[in-house]
């Protein structure tokens, strides 16, 4: 069984990994829920860590429907990371209508061997989950990455187990958001899933020494900027520890 921690920051990335993370989802702007990291950012994390890093490619947060300009972002994004000798990306395409951009995926897919490539919780917000999976195995994605299309895949364990038996051996179904410590282990019999996806985020404090709360940089609705994300490696630890376990039975 695999866990996969999803990373905004390089320090976080290297956490993850001393802790027993199994693959690295490296992201910026956790606030946006994930856009592409810095190349500075993404070279340092693979070059110190040993495990997988699949790097999410989203030139900004939103939606899905992206712009011609916006996608030849993707494009040159793809390009370059690639160079970087990750071991994969995390991409997800719509179209208007709520459906997989399959012309979009299939290209970048291609853009992108012999990386791995993951389609994100794009997902969940498809019209029609099981049309939008018999999509992406045709098209060749090797993961997907769900919550069922709920707001936690607590919440979207049903849909989640029946998606994993559509499935097959054709494609992963990785289960994430709201995954923790105290509900792995619940998830993995409720779901069947042998892949999972979390964050176990936390915030640290900032070292400075002044700091100046009248004011925020990014705004009234911007977070704490005396903060700082990162990841919670006893979490990690523990989740690890029940994946091992349950790999046994």
């Amino acid at each position: 069984m695999i866990l996969e921690i999803c990373c905004y920051t390089a320090e976080s990335a290297l956490l993850a990994a001393t802790a027993g993370a199994h693959r690295i989802e490296l992201c910026d702007n956790y606030s946006e829920g994930g856009t592409t990291p810095s190349f500075g950012t993404i070279k340092q994390v693979v070059e110190q860590v040993s495990i997988p890093v699949n790097v999410i490619v989203r030139p900004r947060g939103g939606d899905f429907l992206y712009s011609n300009y916006e996608y030849e972002i993707i494009k040159d994004d793809v390009e370059q990371i690639k160079k970087l000798r990750t071991s994969g990306i995390v991409i997800g395409f719509l179209n208007r209508n709520g459906e997989i951009d399959i012309n979009r995926t299939t290209e970048i897919a291609a853009l992108a061997a012999p990386l791995e490539v993951t389609f994100h919780r794009a997902f969940d917000m498809c019209a029609n989950h099981i049309t939008a999976l018999n999509q992406l195995k045709n098209i060749g994605i090797n993961r997907i990455l769900t919550s069922g299309g709920k707001n936690s895949a607590s919440e979207g364990a049903q849909q989640i187990a029946n998606l994993i038996r559509k499935a097959g051996n054709d494609i992963i179904i990785m289960p994430g958001s709201g995954i923790n410590d105290t509900n792995i282990s619940k998830l993995i019999k409720a779901t069947g899933a042998k892949e999972f996806h979390c964050s176990a985020k936390t915030f640290i404090d900032s070292k400075m020494h002044f700091t100046n709360t009248q004011i925020q940089m990014g705004g009234k609705q911007s977070a704490d900027e005396y903060q700082q994300i990162s990841v919670n490696t006893e979490q990690i630890k523990n989740m690890v520890k029940t994946l091992c376990q349950g790999s046994k039975h």
